[in-house]
């Protein structure tokens, strides 16, 4: 028991990361889902991509309280710190939602192809799942929640030598 909470300490943020991602991809399939069966919006069309984007909403937004809070355990605080900090993290998934659009094709493009199980286009779909889910981790730690000694070590020194 002690080897398992020194491995959960040592890699609880990763840890943490995957177990919010996972609820993340269930919030935006529950979203769709009650979408679809309580407005009956039907999943073809215009309505369809309502639908997605609604859910897509509710799961970044329930991404970022949940990094804020329990995966990057942040420290902003005051409105202005976290709406600066929220921009970040909503303007860096819409670059991993844009390459998440755009790679499987490039992909299939380059010879990449393959299907399982009657789905086309899977190993393209599967590495390109597999490079958002860290190009969000690598964002979300390095650019949207950077620890203040990691901005402290950035700034110039304004030291003047005499």
């Amino acid at each position: 028991m002690e080897k398992l909470k020194e491995l959960y300490q040592k890699h609880k943020e990763i840890i943490l990361y995957a177990i919010f991602g996972g609820l993340t991809t269930l919030v935006n399939f529950v979203v769709t889902f009650i979408i679809q069966k309580v407005f009956g919006l039907a999943a073809e069309g215009t309505e369809f991509v309502i639908t997605n984007v609604i859910a897509w909403v509710c799961a970044v937004a329930f991404a970022y309280v949940t990094s804020h809070i329990y995966v990057f355990e942040s420290k902003a605080k005051g409105a202005r710190a976290i709406a600066v900090e929220a921009g970040k993290f909503v303007g860096s998934r819409i670059f991993t939602g844009i390459i998440e659009m755009l790679l499987p094709s490039g992909l299939v493009a380059i010879g990449i192809t393959g299907s399982l199980l009657s789905f086309e286009g899977f190993w393209a779909k599967a590495i390109t799942g597999v490079v958002v889910i860290i190009l969000n981790y690598v964002l979300s730690k390095l650019f949207v929640f950077r620890k203040k000694k990691e901005l402290a070590s950035e700034e110039p020194d304004t030291e003047t030598l005499d």
